[in-house]
């Protein structure tokens, strides 16, 4: 047998989540997003980038290396547990977090249990060519092989006094429950202590079925509040006008119910999937508590915060407790470069250069740190590194990156052992060109991606430059409610309506459903490479990257034809 990641145990995988379990094998090279590529209602995969677009994952093992993306995923996971959905076990070649805690808060508060292993590579390639798998607290069984797994080693949780206070009850059943969640999720991480976070930030407040709501009222229910200032991810619904826009009552109010009960739990509705664009982003060093994978990659890259790449779910334990495992991306060692990608960037790109390039650099570092080099010439804005990081978080796993000249730890934090790649210039025009096909004729215009800054709006406001949309095409920009009273007291706002734009609160285009997302929508546009890889699944459209430019010419003409920026020529 190989070599296993489990030092003590060299000829055995691990069993992360014991079970008894089995079924197809469903095995994929890439790791996958399960928020906005997996089928909540289906188990099916509905990321059309992917490899196993159109497979379904119900009733099946899926081996992946690890996951990537959405921090949401735990909740599709929990979802897809409670409805019968889920995959029968999830085997791993990799550590990974975000799949893994879905599968503990089922087994924890539900007992719906979904065996979580991780195997050696060798052991992984041979299940994973194998048709079907049966998986036992002790094993995993292929057509008469038999692969051996053991409990990953004991190791030393340090616990103090306050932690086994909240973990025996005496202070409420709530700190008891998030305690156990934490504990759980620290062991598996191999992490030896837990860490004090001077803020949190919810991602769970996003509505993936009725199990977000049956986790977040049943913790309200058992007294649940928490203790450090928490800020809340963009909701599913605009929260004071969903009604009114035609939502349907029986996915608004549950969405709604679900926005309430964090608020009611002490958490601000700020509602922005961009915590880092309101007045007190967290200062550099800062051990913070966030979810949301744009969020977390920002907070750790551009203003160097330190938080690991939380699931769902565990935000608000850590919320609860202000206490998180002391692993990832608090500590230096998860945080060093161990891929440097040179980028050949042509001179004069355009802002619309920093979402393809984030969106390439998470496939030439699906599985680490990467520092990106060539790119400080190009002396990236704010929102330039929004849209990177975002990207960036669609297509690697990595809670963060580092761009030399430009993100404050690119000097220092770079493994020995890192190698190299490199992003061609015609790697550039042929990211450009796939992520830019489809129809010339767009009925839609999505901008916000993450949430719109005030200087984003702004842009779009002056690129109508006071000419209106065209009739049948809609133009609608999400951004959280502090930027929209800025645009509203600067006069963007104002100008935007002028031009029939919609400017949308609480919700973002990964959380947006119809009929705000306009029913009869065939074709979108956007300057977001996230929404560019994730809206395709998550709308059932056909979804452009474009420029700003490309996106006003929609906007003003209903045609975008499909081309290259001037700086890739």
């Amino acid at each position: 047998m190989p070599a296993s990641a489990d030092n003590s145990h060299p000829d055995r995988g691990l069993s992360i989540l014991t079970g008894t379990a089995g079924g197809p094998v469903v095995a994929m090279e890439e790791g996958l997003s399960f928020w906005g590529g997996v089928d909540v209602a289906t188990g099916t995969v509905i990321d059309v980038h992917h490899p196993r677009h159109g497979v379904s994952l119900a009733g099946a093992v899926v081996l992946m290396p690890t996951s990537r993306g959405s921090c949401s995923g735990s909740g599709v996971l929990l979802e897809l547990s409670m409805a019968g959905r889920a995959p029968a076990a999830l085997i791993f070649s990799e550590a990974e977090d975000t799949l893994t805690l879905g599968a503990i808060v089922a087994a924890e508060m539900f007992g719906r249990v979904i065996p979580v292993l991780r195997l050696p590579a060798e052991a992984f390639a041979t299940v994973a060519a194998a048709g079907t798998a049966s998986i036992s607290p002790d094993s995993v069984e292929i057509e008469g092989l038999r692969i051996p797994v053991a409990q990953p080693p004991p190791h030393a949780l340090a616990l103090e006094a306050r932690d086994r206070a909240m973990l025996d009850g005496t202070e409420d059943p709530a700190l008891q429950q998030a305690m156990r969640i934490l504990i759980a999720m620290a062991r598996q991480q191999g992490a030896a202590a837990l860490t004090d976070v001077t803020r949190a930030h919810i991602d769970g407040c996003i509505y993936a079925g009725p199990a977000n709501l049956v986790f977040a009222e049943t913790m309200e229910g058992l007294g649940a509040r928490v203790r450090v200032p928490t800020t809340m991810n963009a909701i599913s619904v605009d929260r004071q006008n969903w009604q009114a826009q035609g939502v349907p009552p029986e996915f608004g109010g549950p969405a709604a119910r679900l926005a309430d009960s964090y608020v009611r739990m002490g958490c601000r509705p700020t509602f922005t999937c961009a915590p880092y664009l309101l007045d007190d982003p967290p200062d550099s060093g800062e051990p913070i508590g966030w979810s949301e994978s744009n969020a977390v990659i920002f907070a750790n890259s551009v203003l160097g915060a330190r938080t690991a790449k939380h699931p769902d779910f565990l935000d608000l334990c850590i919320a609860l407790t202000g206490r998180a495992p002391l692993a990832g991306a608090f500590l230096d060692e998860h945080r060093r470069a161990r891929r440097i990608v040179d980028v050949e960037l042509p001179d004069g790109a355009g802002p619309e250069a920093w979402p393809l390039i984030g969106y390439l650099a998470g496939h030439a570092a699906p599985d680490r740190v990467p520092l990106l080099r060539g790119l400080a010439g190009a002396r990236p804005s704010q929102d330039d590194l929004k849209a990177l990081c975002a990207a960036f978080g669609t297509t690697s796993a990595a809670p963060m990156l580092h761009v030399e000249g430009v993100t404050p730890e690119a000097g220092t934090m770079i493994d020995a052992s890192a190698d190299r790649v490199v992003i061609t210039r015609a790697q550039l025009a042929e990211g450009w060109a796939r992520l830019n096909d489809g129809p010339d004729a767009v009925d839609l215009v999505a901008i916000g991606s993450p949430h719109a800054s005030l200087a984003e709006c702004r842009a779009l406001a002056d690129g109508l430059a006071g000419r209106r949309r065209k009739p049948g095409v809609a133009v609608i920009v999400t951004a959280g409610r502090q930027v929209i009273a800025a645009a509203e007291a600067d006069g963007t706002m104002a100008t935007l309506r002028a031009g029939g734009v919609d400017v949308i609160p609480d919700l973002c285009w990964c959380s947006i459903s119809r009929p705000v997302f306009p029913v009869t929508t065939k074709t979108v546009i956007t300057t977001s490479g996230k929404y560019a890889h994730y809206g395709p699944g998550l709308s059932g459209c056909a979804v452009r990257l474009g420029t700003l430019d490309d996106c006003i010419e929609a906007a003003l003409t209903g045609h975008a034809p499909p081309r290259q920026p001037d700086w890739l020529f």
